[in-house]
């Protein structure tokens, strides 16, 4: 009977993301909702938790990071990496995704890449390299990124679990040391792949030589950039640098009455807030424009999708969590690697690295996985957010692409970012093992 209950209850729990993923945007929020109230009604389970701690760490950085592109912060983080771009087109396969990279981990989302497409794409035409190439690449590049980035939404959920960690979890830059060279290391041998065989290159109609200054792209994302625009960026950075300085040093952050010292995650709800109202003084951006800013909106969407489906994951594994984690314990016990399997399998279903962190992450560690194997395998599966050509992301790149060599395809895997994003999973992956094997407390 027990094993019926789990079984009709999972199907609820999937049905409601399979019909949430195709309604799109909060439409994924509200059928986990929807989810949520069958298993408690229905079903008479025990509401679980809502993921507040790591909701209110998701829009204290949206907030931050809407207030800086409301300021122009983000226009001067584009600009930097347009021309790093621009200096190196027929690199640009390589040379793209990691300044993609680079850029989402220090702005903590991937939004910032929309407008870099049209300059990727205008570099990889002009240079003769066939522009799906780059452009692909740096798209899925953003799926790991996000695991690096001490400010995005994935590592909000990471720092969460981390702080219940009854022997004590690891730091943001504690977990920085693995993701970040196992994401590099997945970004660059997958650029250098698709550089050699992701379809043949055409004859340039410009010359390399002659095509930086003509790019017509970065002429568009480098204007109007003003001296407070990058005043703000750097009050940005200042404020990233400290969420990364609390979490590496517990005695800078405050203790209560009892000598407990506040956690990771309550510490980076307050310095992004601090951050925005110093953006504000510095940058004075119109506030009127935040909740119209695509950051602002894009985020709220991606919050409120977090918040049902997280909701109602929570309330299944609370219901069934002996018979799940006693099940998946074993499984990933003999196969460390089916955890980073089960991350990637609900990223591509979700579309959402925060809810993969949250659903599988803790199993992982109840079932005996070290920390730093965890956090390997953790940030080679987040690429599956790209599996589907489903993203906003992917949309704007097939969009851009005036050659049409960027598909979206008319199956679920004959587009450009399906290849892409299959290798930069198990390249992250194997290289997020490799180090978390060797990298200890």
């Amino acid at each position: 009977m027990q094993t019926v209950m789990l079984l009709t209850e999972a199907m609820i729990v999937l049905g409601a993301i399979l019909l949430g993923v195709r309604a799109g945007g909060v439409g994924i929020g509200l059928w986990g909702g929807v989810g949520t109230a069958l298993l408690v009604f229905v079903f008479g389970e025990d509401i679980g938790a809502p993921p507040v701690d790591a909701l209110l760490i998701i829009v204290a950085v949206i907030l931050a990071t809407s207030v800086l592109q409301a300021a122009g912060g983000i226009d001067w983080m584009i600009s930097l990496a347009a021309r790093v771009i621009v200096k190196r087109p027929r690199s640009v396969t390589i040379v793209a995704p990691l300044v993609s990279f680079l850029f989402s981990v220090g702005a903590g989302t991937s939004n910032i890449l929309f407008s870099l497409l049209p300059v990727i794409q205008e570099v990889a035409e002009r240079s003769g390299v066939r522009p799906s190439k780059p452009m692909s690449v740096s798209v899925v590049a953003t799926s790991v990124a996000l695991a690096c980035s001490p400010v995005s939404a994935a590592m909000a959920v990471m720092v969460s679990i981390m702080d219940v960690q009854p022997a004590g979890g690891w730091s943001i830059l504690q977990i920085m040391v693995v993701t970040v060279p196992a994401a590099a290391v997945g970004i660059v041998v997958t650029s250098m792949l698709v550089s050699r065989w992701g379809g043949p290159d055409t004859r340039p109609a410009v010359t390399a030589r002659d095509a930086p200054p003509s790019i017509t792209g970065l002429t568009t994302v480098t204007t109007g950039i003003t001296p407070r625009a990058r005043a703000s960026a750097l009050v940005y950075f200042a404020g990233v640098l400290s969420v990364v300085a609390f979490g590496l040093f517990p005695a800078l952050r405050p203790s209560n009455g009892e000598g407990d010292v506040v956690g990771v995650g309550v510490m980076i709800q307050l310095v992004m807030l601090v951050t925005s109202t110093a953006i504000l003084i510095v940058g004075r951006p119109q506030l009127g424009s935040v909740p119209s800013a695509d950051i602002f909106r894009g985020g709220m969407v991606a919050a409120i999708a977090f918040f049902g489906l997280a909701w109602m994951i929570n309330t299944f594994l609370d219901a069934h969590a002996e018979t799940v984690f006693a099940s998946l314990g074993e499984w990933v016990q003999a196969w460390p690697f089916a955890m980073a399997i089960a991350v990637f399998l609900i990223a591509v279903l979700t579309t959402s690295q925060s809810t993969a962190t949250l659903a599988i992450v803790p199993i992982g560690l109840d079932a005996g996985i070290p920390i730093a194997l965890t956090v390997g395998l953790w940030v080679g599966g987040l690429g599956g957010i790209y599996l589907l050509p489903t993203n906003g992301l992917q949309i704007a790149a097939a969009a851009f692409d005036q050659t049409g060599s960027t598909k979206l395809g008319r199956r679920l895997y004959d587009h450009s970012f399906f290849v892409p994003s299959v290798m930069v999973t198990l390249v992250t992956m194997l290289a997020g093992a490799a180090i978390g094997s060797i990298v200890r407390h």
